[in-house]
């Protein structure tokens, strides 16, 4: 799971079919939580993905290929604001059993239902070298904790 989340990277996606976006990450983790098996992902609130993760109770997580990296690149470099992120990268969006969306290129995808979101939150850095090192002028991640309610095949 390390070299996924953090070397190959994953792709969340939130919102609807009728209306999503997605964006690239390589911080969060995947555990258990609450008895549940669980993922934790980290969204700034000024990332357009932000809104379709606070407004829907499911999103999802994606894993691509290697081959597909540049897929990863694209959805972290530019924002859905600005252009049709899947379009550009000719990714094949469908609803999930739970309505979100996924990706139909994605070799691998999590379902995942929010429990527990909060604020990071400056005071709480007891390692302050990570806040000076990534919170300079960009605002604070809020952290979202997430059933797994499924992994699929894409």
């Amino acid at each position: 799971p390390f070299d996924e989340i953090g070397k190959r990277w994953m792709l969340v996606g939130a919102g609807t079919k009728d209306g999503f976006n997605m964006m690239t990450a390589s911080w969060g983790a995947a555990g258990f939580m609450w008895n549940k098996p669980a993922v934790f992902a980290f969204v700034r609130p000024n990332r357009y993905t932000f809104d379709f993760i606070e407004k829907n109770p499911v999103f999802t997580i994606s894993f691509f290929a290697p081959e597909n990296k540049k897929i990863l690149s694209y959805c972290g470099s530019h924002s859905g604001r600005d252009t049709d992120k899947a379009k550009d990268c000719s990714l094949t969006p469908f609803a999930t059993k739970n309505s979100a969306v996924a990706f139909e290129e994605a070799r691998l995808y999590f379902e995942c239902r929010k429990m527990y979101a909060q604020n990071l939150e400056e005071s709480a850095f007891l390692d302050k070298s990570a806040l000076q090192k990534w919170y300079g002028k960009d605002p604070m991640h809020k952290m979202y904790v997430a059933e797994i309610l499924g992994a699929y095949s894409a």
